[in-house]
């Protein structure tokens, strides 16, 4: 819980160590891979175990693991001491954002030009990505000697120009204008001499010579670094926002609250492939984590029949940002409904289970986040605009358990940069926090 930290300083400084660690995570994962990636070297420090998937596990009492999937989603795991556990504490973020992915063939060359050979991934704001700096990170496979290895890349460098069309020759730039991925938006590299520089620069990013890249998933991102602004330091702007902050609320809010009472598995997920629909092998509507919460049934020597009783006992947060009031357009928020930025945790709702939260699941989130002084808003659509959905009413499909959907209130959703509260990632932290450091309060439906 935030309060008076070592130097006995108040929790306004707690709270700008805690935004600035949030951007630093951001700054250092360009992409999904080095999301998991930074994600488990967290887990390791912090004492936890990978799982192999083709292993036959055996977990031990108070035992803490973590297992991935694609690289690029991760289930972490803490048993409790005690055999009697009746359920599943959960928690799930994703590790995607929008953007732009690298075509097998990389360059198009043309007009004294070299541009990027690219395409849309996610429902990404066109606009906010010209005439930034960008650049290229992933993963690629290399073939060894002992077979193909996946490797991390960040080009790291201030590398791609996505230019804007001078308003001299598009006098209707500012009137609407509807931009073409394969025409408007195709990054320049450079002059006609940089042909072939994609290949090179990838491979001598993973340390290997070119011959031996086998192939690749490649983005472009923003380079632009996260920052605080505004008249009292109240926002932050960065790349990535959504969800790159609630996975890092998530993780290091489970990694925080160990539960003294250890009623549950605490569980923490951080899905890729949301902003596509989730409906792949490492996203949020797969196997992955039924299959590992079975295993872990499994291991501790439990039927089927005990699984699905843990179901029944279980709860899950889902947790992905949600839509502040905008300053310059408050007619798109709901009149009544409408969070604003550094007011606290947002409870999400949707009459069509867009957001899986119903009347329980809100009322025993509420109660978890009052006990620990944490405060709460909620946000609705407007009742004539379809929102966005989430993780939640995914994964219940698969895996029926009582499920809240939250996130923090931003400006610019899907923007190349986002602007949340400096404020709010301390709250949602303390919210997590104290969600795995208790038991969750009995609920007589």
């Amino acid at each position: 819980m935030l309060g008076k930290n070592s130097h006995g300083e108040d929790g306004g400084n707690m709270k700008e160590q805690i935004h600035n660690e949030l951007l630093e995570f951001i700054q250092k994962c360009p992409s999904v891979y080095h999301v998991i990636h930074s994600l488990t070297a967290r887990l390791e420090a912090a004492g936890y175990t990978p799982l192999r998937p083709r292993a036959r596990w055996t977990l031990r009492p108070g035992g803490k693991y973590y297992v991935t999937r694609g690289g690029a989603s991760v289930i972490a795991l803490r048993i409790p001491e005690e055999a009697d556990w009746s359920g599943f504490r959960l928690s799930a973020a994703h590790s995607d954002s929008p953007g732009f992915r690298l075509k097998i063939a990389p360059e198009l060359a043309g007009n004294g030009y070299v541009r990027l050979n690219t395409e849309p991934y996610g429902g990404l704001l066109m606009a906010s990505w010209l005439d930034r700096p960008l650049s290229l990170a992933g993963r690629v496979l290399v073939k060894t000697p002992a077979g193909l290895e996946s490797r991390l890349v960040d080009l790291d460098r201030d590398l791609l120009v996505i230019p804007s069309l001078a308003i001299h020759m598009d006098r209707s730039a500012n009137e609407g204008k509807k931009y073409l991925a394969n025409a408007d938006m195709l990054p320049l590299l450079g002059g006609e001499d940089a042909a072939g520089s994609i290949p090179r620069l990838v491979a001598e990013a993973a340390g290997v010579p070119q011959e031996a890249l086998a192939d690749g998933d490649l983005y472009v991102y923003c380079r632009e670094p996260g920052r605080v602004l505004g008249g009292a330091g109240e926002y932050l702007l960065s790349p990535r926002l959504d969800d790159l902050a609630c996975a890092w609320g998530c993780m290091e809010g489970f990694l925080a609250g160990e539960d003294p009472a250890g009623d549950s598995v605490a569980v923490c997920c951080v899905f890729h492939n949301e902003e596509v629909g989730s409906a792949t092998r490492q996203g949020a509507g797969s196997s992955f984590l039924r299959d590992t919460l079975r295993r872990v049934c499994l291991a501790a020597g439990r039927d089927e029949a005990a699984f699905q009783a843990l179901l029944a006992g279980s709860f899950l947060v889902s947790a992905d940002n949600a839509h502040a009031i905008h300053p310059n357009h408050p007619e798109y928020a709901d009149a009544l409904v409408c969070p604003r930025m550094n007011g606290g945790v947002v409870i999400k709702y949707n009459a069509n289970q867009r957001y899986a939260t119903d009347g329980v699941s809100a009322a025993v989130f509420r109660t978890v986040c009052e006990a620990a002084g944490v405060p709460v808003q909620c946000y609705a659509n407007r009742a004539d605009l379809p929102g966005g959905s989430t993780l939640g009413s995914i994964a219940d499909t698969l895996l029926p358990v009582a499920t809240v959907d939250i996130g923090l209130a931003q400006l610019a959703m899907h923007s190349a940069v986002e602007t949340a509260g400096s404020r709010d990632p301390a709250y949602l932290l303390q919210a997590m926090s104290a969600y795995y450091a208790a038991p969750l309060p009995p609920v007589d439906e």
